[in-house]
């Protein structure tokens, strides 16, 4: 009996041990074959650590590889909150809050998530990263990343436009050639010990790839002079806006672009919408007289007039299709040449009614306006010219004087320059090239006709005319020192919104070349809503003048004493 009780007994324990064996077998086979990627995820999530190569992000040059924005490698924190422990979090909260400048409360949210991984603050100066680092903080650690710098601050800002702190770019080329410039990220999973510090072993890596470079047609010293002198005016007048463009007339190649107001690019976050705005290729304005050059270049290339055919200008009052149309200083009878000199719109327009209103439509379309140029920075609008079918009868009074139509300062550059080389419109552009890192061309730009306009003989006539609006006409104030110019003044009232002319708000605007005989570059200067003073000949004009004395004796080997800044 009491061997039979023992055997049971030992039959139950043995049952029991049995039992228990098999479920510590059936756990251990359900852990290798159903858990065995969570458990091994969670081990290399303990010794391994995933951190990504950021690449080199591409460097902006102008056309003779200065740096206008490159990358600087700095220090970004960041925090393990798995890793850090409770009654550390304050300490930690306290000296950050002093060192960093930030809110204790932003800095208490982000210690108290259950990551092993959190930015706490991204490329830090120097002084800042040596003076955390002397707590050795556990949990606490630093990457290596790059800060876009940009070292002439406001120059050529929105052409360059900035990026984001990824690198990744937001306004100007930066954003437009980004997928050129931002380059492929590569990664690494780095080992780890026990205390959750990183090794300098790797397990595996992929190397990122660099961006490619990018080289703009502007020149550091251009676009210096150009924003210099337009800021001067911009400033004197008070005014809403201004831009510049200063271009190669021969080839459409852009050596400066600038608006105002601008903005520092190293402090993108403060600049307004009105700063980061590209007026010279976004701004839609009525021309003024400016436009006039488009009819005196029509007349001559159809032979319906010559440099000496008179015009009576009705003494500065000539009553047409119900429009009383007045001159700003009354004229008697002029010649062609003076009708244009003088800025005459009663001497213009009875020009254009000689041509027709299909033969003036035809040339506005010629010359560029009322489409896009095509220039390689987006933003570009194509501006508005009406088709003769919206013509009213007194558009043939209003179109070729440089009213009811929409223009961009860009075009009215291109357009200028159709004269200055001897007929052709050429497609404006700013990228030169770009290159890989060793310095390989990628792509090339080069220079691209769009159309010719005029023959040479008209265009050397007109420039011949232009060149007596700077000596004697209501261009004398861009006459430059040492050499000839040419050009057109334009002085244009702005729309009210009850679509009436304004008479307290107008555009002051300046387009010509130099020297005129054989012209180095084309310049448009508009000067948008400038007071107590608005003609073009006296706000527009004197920009011109310095900015192509200076450029063309730069271009010519004489220096110009400048120190990059505005």
């Amino acid at each position: 009996m009491y061997i039979s009780n023992y055997r049971r007994r030992s039959e139950a324990v043995f049952l029991v041990f049995f039992i228990f064996l098999l479920l510590c077998v059936g756990r251990l086979l359900f852990i290798q074959f159903f858990r065995s990627h969570y458990l091994t995820a969670i081990a290399n999530k303990q010794h391994n650590q995933l951190v990504q190569l950021e690449p080199r992000r591409g460097t902006i040059y102008d056309m003779h590889l200065k740096a206008q924005a490159f990358n600087l490698s700095l220090d970004s924190l960041y925090a393990s909150p798995n890793a850090i422990k409770s009654q550390d979090q304050e300490i930690i909260v306290d000296k950050l809050e002093n060192i960093l400048g930030l809110d204790r409360a932003y800095l208490r949210d982000r210690l108290a998530r259950k990551k092993s991984f959190i930015w706490l603050a991204r490329k830090l100066p120097p002084d800042k990263v040596e003076a955390i680092k002397k707590f050795n903080f556990k949990g606490l650690a630093f990457l290596k990343e790059t800060k876009r710098i940009y070292p002439n601050s406001y120059l050529a800002s929105q052409i360059i436009g900035f990026s984001g702190m990824d690198n990744i770019g937001l306004e100007g080329v930066e954003r437009d050639f980004n997928r050129y410039l931002k380059g492929l990220p590569g990664w690494a999973i780095f080992l780890r010990d026990a205390r959750q510090k990183q090794l300098d072993i790797w397990e595996k890596m992929v190397l990122p790839v660099d961006g490619s470079d990018l080289v703009l047609t502007i020149d550091e010293v251009i676009q210096f002079i150009a924003e210099r002198e337009l800021d001067k005016a911009y400033k004197s007048f008070h005014a809403k806006g201004a831009s510049i463009i200063v271009m190669d007339p021969h080839t459409g190649r852009i050596l400066a672009l600038a608006s105002r107001p601008t903005y520092d690019l190293n402090d993108s976050a403060h600049a307004n919408k009105d700063a980061i705005r590209n007026r010279a290729i976004c701004d839609l304005f009525e021309p003024g007289s400016v436009f006039k050059i488009v009819t005196a270049s029509a007349a001559l290339e159809e032979k319906k007039v010559t440099e000496e055919d008179k015009f009576f200008c009705e003494n500065g009052a000539y009553k047409v299709g119900g429009r009383i149309l007045h001159d700003h200083v009354a004229h008697g009878t002029l010649t062609f040449r003076q009708v244009i000199e003088e800025s005459s719109n009663i001497g213009t327009v009875k020009v254009a009614q000689l041509l027709g209103a299909d033969t003036v439509y035809k040339y506005l379309k010629d010359f560029g306006f009322g489409a896009k140029l095509g220039i390689d920075l987006s933003g570009e609008i194509s501006g508005m010219i009406k088709p003769v079918r919206l013509w009213s009868k007194t558009s043939i009074t209003a179109i070729p004087i440089g009213q009811e139509v929409g223009v961009t300062a860009l075009q009215l550059a291109s357009a200028i320059s159709v004269i200055a080389n001897g007929g052709q419109l050429m497609k404006p552009y700013l990228i030169d090239s770009i290159r890989d890192r060793q310095g390989e061309i990628i792509k090339q730009n080069k220079p691209i006709l769009i159309r010719k306009v005029i023959s040479l003989d008209t265009a050397l006539r007109i420039k011949k005319i232009l060149t007596g609006v700077v000596e004697e006409g209501t261009g004398r104030l861009a006459k430059v020192s040492g050499f000839t110019a040419a050009g057109k003044t334009g002085t244009a009232q702005k729309l009210e919104a009850n679509g009436t002319y304004s008479h307290t708000k107008f555009v002051a605007s300046f387009i010509g070349f130099a020297p005129a005989e054989d012209p180095l570059l084309s310049i448009v200067v508009t000067v948008d809503e400038p007071y107590p003073v608005y003609f073009g000949g006296v706000v527009a004009a004197p920009v011109f003048q310095k900015v192509a004395g200076d450029v063309i004796r730069y271009l010519k080997g004489n220096e110009i004493p400048t120190e990059l800044g505005i």
